[in-house]
């Protein structure tokens, strides 16, 4: 397996510091709010890597956090007249709606940064005493200018990135370019901890390397997140981690590409700033995860009403096709596996993990589906083996499955209820009560299921 590295810019081969074990640590949200479809995008890209992951053998920790303080979160709390702990609670328990309905599995860790303050407040006086760090006012800041690698994941030398920085009016700090580790509290009111340099807050940069080190060690496999954290938050995380343990902080850097709404870039300021919430009122989950992982990972990602509709056309396409195989296998009789189904199941098996093996190239990878499918169509249609049905119907969910998609179970008493009326259609039209006959189909099609008559029975499926 190659991916592609940017600390390095090129792709690299796959291989993880302790054999069989991957420790992979992504950014998660800041909770004040619904997470967007541009925070969905990372979220289900490197959700789907880990699964990956886990399916070619790997023993894989995955840690995702929630930063749970923040100025958005006090600023929230300040509007609503409530709490932070209160917002974050809020947010984190509708993160796990939306990311549920998408199909994001739970992190093996999801730390949050109020529960790591002791961590976070070590690795600062570790800072501090080798020198990268310096309290100012209640304030402790990283000097940039000591750690020699500074810009090293951005590719960017230390005076380009000077020439953009600043100081805040309230900061204390050096050097424009040094940031904050530790915030001193502000007002009573301020959520604030304890700590050698007074009541205050870690920094946003300083939460990911305390609970990276905390969970996965010293030094792990893979990072990810979205391209817009390259700098200056993973170029600050790698400089406070490496300066506070003497060692790579992380082997592999991930970043997936911006999203656009209608070919510009998304942005609350244009009004085109949509929350997954929003969209799911419109598409259904699984059609936005497959429209996701249709593009690669590192390509820019344009997202419109038509390209949508267009994924879940698609998507329903591979749906019918298992459909189909479910439906024929219900009245196929039992045999031996045919062997030229098995090379079949496996040459397509091949092609997909070597797709994703290409730095988890998941576009290439649903083109095999479809292939796949279109395979299935033209060849097993005709099939009357129970068992030859089954062995392709598996491996195509069983690929599906590793992206997070051809997972959809029908509603069993839904779908007795629906065999029921078919029954009872099938006898109105032997009794040429057609009036009825019909009245049964256009009843089910205003529910959205259309019935197919076909040599083998009636089937039924979903309307797309």
């Amino acid at each position: 397996m190659k991916l592609y590295n940017t600390l390095t810019r090129q792709k690299e081969e796959f291989v993880p510091i302790e054999k069989d074990t991957v420790k992979m640590y992504s950014c998660g949200p800041t909770v004040y709010n619904y997470f967007h479809i541009g925070n969905a995008r990372p979220f289900i890209v490197f959700d789907s890597l880990r699964n990956y992951l886990s399916y070619i053998g790997y023993n894989v920790t995955f840690v995702q956090n929630f930063t749970d303080i923040d100025d958005k979160l006090i600023n929230k709390a300040k509007e609503e007249n409530t709490t932070v702990k209160e917002i974050a609670e809020t947010f984190i328990k509708e993160y796990f709606t939306d990311a549920d309905a998408l199909g994001i599995c739970r992190a093996s860790v999801h730390p949050r940064a109020t529960d790591n303050i002791d961590a976070i407040i070590e690795i600062i006086k570790k800072l501090e005493s080798n020198g990268y760090a310096y309290a100012k006012d209640g304030d402790v800041y990283f000097s940039t200018k000591k750690f020699n690698e500074y810009g090293k994941l951005s590719h960017q030398p230390l005076e380009d990135l000077e020439a953009g920085a600043r100081i805040d009016v309230n900061e204390s700090k050096d050097d424009p370019m040094d940031f904050a580790l530790w915030k001193k509290q502000k007002e009573e009111t301020e959520p604030a901890w304890e700590s050698p340099w007074g009541m205050g807050r870690p920094g946003w940069h300083i939460e990911c390397s305390a609970m990276a080190n905390r969970y996965l060690g010293t030094t792990i496999d893979i990072h990810s997140g979205g391209q817009d954290l390259i700098f200056p938050h993973h170029e600050n995380e790698i400089a406070q981690s490496e300066c506070a343990n003497h060692a790579p902080f992380a082997k592999y850097w991930l970043h997936n590409g911006y999203i656009n709404v209608d070919n510009v870039k998304m942005s609350k300021s244009l009004g085109n700033f949509f929350t997954v919430r929003d969209v799911l009122k419109e598409f259904k989950p699984e059609t936005i995860r497959f429209f996701m992982l249709s593009s690669h990972y590192r390509s820019p990602i344009n997202f419109s009403r038509d390209l949508i509709i267009q994924a879940q056309t698609g998507l329903e396409r591979i749906y019918t096709c298992l459909d189909n195989l479910e439906f024929l296998a219900q009245n196929a009789v039992s045999g031996e596996i045919d062997d030229d189904v098995k090379e079949m199941c496996s040459s397509y098996k091949k092609s997909f993990c070597e797709a994703l093996d290409d730095d988890f190239n998941t576009s290439l990878a649903i083109s095999v589906l479809f292939d796949f499918a279109r395979d299935i169509n033209t060849n097993i249609t005709s099939v009357n083996n129970k068992e030859t049905i089954m062995e392709v119907y598996d491996m195509l969910k069983e690929l599906g499955g590793v992206l997070g998609l051809l997972q959809k179970q029908q509603d069993k008493t839904l779908a007795e209820d629906i065999e029921k009326l078919i029954n009872e259609r099938q006898q109105a039209r032997k009794e040429k009560n057609f009036a009825l006959a019909d009245k049964i189909r256009d009843d089910l099609k205003a529910q959205g299921i259309i019935l197919e008559d076909t040599p083998q029975g009636v089937k039924w499926h979903y309307e797309s």
